[in-house]
């Protein structure tokens, strides 16, 4: 699967340890975020995530930021883009089943690592259920 990644300074850390997870389960990676813990503005590192996505160049896109607020605002700008903010496997689990997400946003403040590693899981193996989801889906664009 390929998947694209982007992070502000608040999400380093939890970028850094979900792509070396991503990799040893042979997924390819595209990184977008920043690599150290100065502040920058999330929106110059989302905008490429959404846009491979919104391109059909990657899969998926996952995004970090502080409270995942911003990082899904922008990436929600993008047409194509149905990115969910998640704090549980719970919440990623329906954001696919119900939403055929694209894009999982995590609050990194919010979330334990472990619990973000989880959420990545469980998005990227959900599926989408299709059927009246579909027709609810269908009109989120303009």
């Amino acid at each position: 699967m390929n998947i694209a990644i982007g992070n502000d300074h608040a999400g380093t850390e939890y970028k850094q340890e979900i792509k070396k997870m991503l990799l040893s389960e042979n997924h390819n990676v595209n990184n977008h975020g920043t690599d150290n813990n100065q502040s920058v503005d999330y929106p110059d590192h989302i905008h490429p995530v959404a846009k491979q996505v919104e391109n059909n160049e990657v899969d998926f896109g996952i995004i970090i930021c502080g409270s995942g607020n911003g990082a899904n605002m922008t990436a929600n700008k993008h047409q194509k883009i149905r990115s969910a903010l998640c704090w549980n496997k719970e919440i990623a689990e329906l954001s696919r089943t119900h939403n055929n997400a694209n894009v999982l946003s995590i609050p990194s403040r919010f979330v334990s690592l472990k619990e973000a590693k989880e959420m990545v899981k469980v998005f990227l193996s959900t599926g989408f259920e299709g059927g009246r989801h579909l027709t609810r889906v269908n009109k989120i664009p303009k």
